[in-house]
């Protein structure tokens, strides 16, 4: 057992915990490649660090260049079993899309390029699923090839804007480019909407009602589906703050697994198996969601088809995310389904954020009684780099400046 080399894609936060699991689960580094160094600047998540080897690929992102760098390592690794994880949607298409030619290769568990189109694609997504067992906010499109202004709209403000294709907006650079959008006027909107279509993303917009409730009312899931398309595992984590910094919304700060202040949990974890099964899933996913109170019902916003930010909780609950994997792949071990319930505070931010930006009293109480024993992807006790030690300080430093400088209005 843990005879196997772990490969991963990626430089972000999702490729540092990756490495981490490996790490916490066999005792040895793990092989990364990555574009570029990406982070926080002037640093990056995946410096500094004691716990992987790194390759950086300035070409990374051209399917041919990607490809190419896979056979070079396959090369130099044929004689060992090599598990192949991205970090990003990017990656996972590549892997998906030529999935024959690395099957033979390496060992890796993800959707056709077809189903995750259905879920990356916003526009796509929403449409696809309307009438699934899931339950999703009411939205619209528009599409900024042949439309640009709106006279008006038959959902009321406020209203969330974010682009549908998020691969060709994560690849974009302009001023006044945020993750999500959340405006208070059919003037802002339209402003938004020749943002976008002035710094060149020519794809569809979605518009979609804004439900109410603090950043307490979302939640997170990580699902694992296995090779045969059956759930093996769901978790089910409620937020508590989610970051402020305007390229950042909608990723979780802080959040608590196996904790939910709101009814029909084990209902809505009922309806992602159903649905996971139903498109015949495989592979990581994260569910994003909203608790709506005017219905009781969780609204999902989107579905990442891998592995989240943030999804790194489920290893101190006892799911490591890299064994998991290697179980089903590699030494073929027939996974039994689990609802990951205990109780796991993480957190990406210092108490001091909790106790000032955490709007819900009771969530806070709770998180702090659970403070003790919380985790952070990015500070693992067996990464010892000095170096990496003042990264951390770095990064949080610049948490507590970033909830200073932006709001989040969720009025």
């Amino acid at each position: 057992m843990k005879d196997f080399r772990a490969l991963i894609i990626g430089t972000d936060i999702n490729a540092y915990y990756l490495a981490r699991c490996y790490h916490e689960y066999t005792g040895k580094k793990a092989d990364m490649l990555g574009r570029y160094e990406v982070g926080t600047k002037p640093h990056s998540y995946t410096k500094y660090t004691n716990i992987l080897n790194m390759k950086y690929v300035p070409d990374l992102w051209d399917e041919q260049v990607f490809l190419n760098e896979l056979d070079k390592y396959y090369n130099e690794h044929k004689n060992e079993k090599i598990l192949l994880v991205s970090s990003n949607e990017t990656y996972g298409e590549f892997i998906a899309k030529n999935q024959n030619k690395l099957k033979k290769k390496f060992y890796f568990n993800y959707p056709s390029v077809k189903l995750q189109k259905t879920l990356v694609f916003k526009e796509l997504f929403y449409k696809t699923y309307e009438n699934s067992v899931l339950d999703l906010p009411k939205t619209i499109y528009r599409d900024l090839k042949k439309e640009d202004v709106l006279d008006k709209i038959d959902i009321k403000f406020p209203v969330i804007v974010k682009p549908s294709n998020v691969i060709k907006f994560k690849h974009m650079i302009f001023k006044g480019k945020e993750k999500v959008y959340r405006l208070q006027t059919l003037e802002e909107l339209n402003r938004v909407i020749m943002l976008f279509k002035n710094g060149g993303y020519d794809d569809t917009l979605i518009i979609q009602e804004y439900i109410p409730g603090d950043d307490s009312k979302l939640f997170d899931a990580v699902v694992y589906c296995d090779k045969s398309k059956k759930v093996k595992l769901v978790s089910f984590a409620q937020i508590g703050l989610q970051e402020h910094a305007k390229n950042m919304i909608g990723n979780a700060a802080i959040l608590i697994n196996g904790y939910s202040e709101y009814p029909q949990v084990t209902k809505q974890i009922e309806k992602i198996k159903e649905f996971m099964e139903s498109i015949g899933y495989q592979g990581f996913a994260e569910f994003d969601m909203k608790y709506d109170e005017r219905d009781g019902l969780f609204k999902v916003m989107e579905i990442n088809a891998r592995q989240g930010r943030c999804s790194y909780y489920i290893t101190p609950c006892g799911y490591n995310l890299i064994e998991i994997l290697a179980k089903d792949l590699i030494y073929k071990e027939d996974l039994k389904f689990n609802i990951i319930d205990k109780e796991q505070l993480l957190t990406f931010v210092p108490k001091s954020i909790l106790k000032k930006y955490v709007t819900n009293e009771k969530y806070k109480e709770k998180a702090l009684s659970l403070w003790h024993d919380r985790v952070n992807p990015l500070i693992y006790k067996k990464d010892t780099n000095f170096l990496r030690k003042l990264l951390i300080l770095k990064i949080k430093l610049n948490y507590i400046k970033a909830y200073k400088n932006n709001t989040w209005d969720w009025k």
